[in-house]
C-alpha cells in the first residue's frame, strides 16, 4: 500500500523531528519544512501531499497566512498546531478551513491518531462491498459472508476485519490496530487486539488462517 505523505511545518528543527519519528513509525512519509514560505513552496512542487500540520507562530509566513495561501488552491487537510488555547484562535483556524487545531503541549500518539481519523474523514469514498481471500464485507449493510453464509461479528470485530481488508497484505502493529479500530482515546492495552483476533478467526472457519500473525508487529491479511 502506497504511504501517505504528510507535510510537517514548524520553526522548531525538535518538534520536527519528534512529530515526524512518530508518524514514520505509523508508515508515512514525511516532508518538513522550517517557515510558511518553505511551506507554501513545497506544497506545490508536490501534488500528492495528503495532509498538513502546520504551527501557528514561524517566522517570515505564519501558520494563518500558510493556510490562507494553501486554501486558494487546495482543500488539503490542515492539523493545526499552536502554543495558545485562545478560543478565537481555535474559530479563527476553522473558518479558515482547518480541519483538526491542537494546542501545545500535546501527546504525540494522539496527534498520530487525529491524522489517522482526519485521513479516514478525508479520503476519496471507498468501494462498500470488499473480497479478500473468500470473505466478502459489505460496508454500508454491515454484513461479513463467507460462500454466500452470513458471519454473526460484533461491532468491532466487523471494524477489526473491515481494517484488516483495507490493509491487505500489510503488516499492521497492535498499535497502530489500538489507534485505528479503537481510537485515541481507548486506555486499554494490546492485548485487547489478541483477544479479539482470536474470537475473528474463530468466526471466519478455515478462512480464519487468512489473517496471519507477525511476530514481533502483529498481524495481517493475506489471501489463502
Amino acid at each position: 500500500m502506497e504511504k501517505s505523505k504528510i507535510l510537517v511545518v514548524d520553526d522548531e528543527s525538535r518538534m520536527r523531528k519528534l512529530v515526524s519519528d512518530f508518524l514514520t513509525h505509523e508508515s508515512y512519509e514525511v516532508i518538513e519544512a522550517g517557515d510558511g514560505e518553505q511551506a507554501v513552496d513545497i506544497f506545490f512542487e508536490n501534488k500528492d501531499i495528503a495532509l498538513i500540520i502546520l504551527d501557528v507562530m514561524m517566522p517570515k509566513m505564519d501558520g494563518w497566512e500558510t493556510c490562507r495561501q494553501i486554501r486558494q488552491y487546495s482543500k488539503v487537510p490542515i492539523i493545526m498546531l499552536t502554543a495558545k488555547s485562545d478560543e478565537r484562535d481555535e474559530l479563527l483556524g476553522f473558518n479558515l478551513g482547518v480541519d483538526e487545531y491542537i494546542s501545545k503541549p500535546f501527546s504525540p500518539k494522539v496527534l498520530v491518531a487525529r491524522v489517522n481519523a482526519v485521513l479516514r474523514r478525508t479520503k476519496p469514498e471507498e468501494a462498500q462491498i470488499m473480497e479478500v481471500a473468500g470473505i466478502k464485507l459489505d460496508k454500508s449493510a454491515r454484513l461479513v459472508t463467507i460462500d454466500g453464509s452470513p458471519v454473526d461479528l460484533s461491532f468491532k470485530e466487523f471494524e477489526l476485519l473491515e481494517y484488516f481488508m483495507s490493509n491487505r497484505g500489510v503488516a499492521l502493529s497492535r498499535e497502530q490496530i489500538l489507534n485505528n479500530v479503537w481510537n485515541y482515546d481507548y486506555f486499554g492495552d494490546a492485548r485487547t487486539i489478541d483477544t479479539h483476533v482470536k474470537k475473528l478467526r474463530a468466526k471466519l472457519g478455515s478462512k480464519g488462517d487468512a489473517i496471519k500473525t507477525v511476530w514481533g508487529i502483529g498481524y495481517k491479511l493475506e489471501e489463502i
